[in-house]
């Protein structure tokens, strides 16, 4: 019962005190200088925004996806050896399945070509 109530009075306390710090805070986020781009002190000649390759977006979600998934795999052989062979052959093969699945897919709709 202690426990709970020195936890819920920290909660509040800590809550209290965030809000408090947002509230008599300074903080402008609407500065322009802070939102223009930085050029030695000069205006910029022209946009600092450059187009974004979505193509180049999409093939690094592709990687990131993959490259988890291989993070996944990776100690599949060393629990081989401490779990029961049958169910780690049927959760390994689903998941393979799955990542074969799912790269196929990837490569018939095209996302994988770099140009086109």
């Amino acid at each position: 019962m202690m426990t709970t109530a020195t936890a819920m009075m920290a909660t509040i306390l800590s809550l209290a005190m965030m809000i408090l710090a947002t509230a008599i805070s300074k903080k402008n986020n609407e500065d322009r200088e802070k939102s223009s781009p930085f050029e030695c002190g000069f205006d910029p000649k022209n946009s600092a925004r450059l187009p974004f390759s979505s193509r180049f977006f999409l093939i690094a979600v592709i990687f990131m996806i993959f490259d988890v998934e291989i993070a996944l795999l990776l100690p599949m052989p060393i629990t081989m050896t401490t779990s029961n062979t049958k169910a780690w052959m049927l959760v390994s093969s689903a998941f393979l399945l799955i990542l074969i699945v799912g790269l196929y897919h990837e490569w018939n709709q095209g996302s994988l070509e770099w140009s086109n």
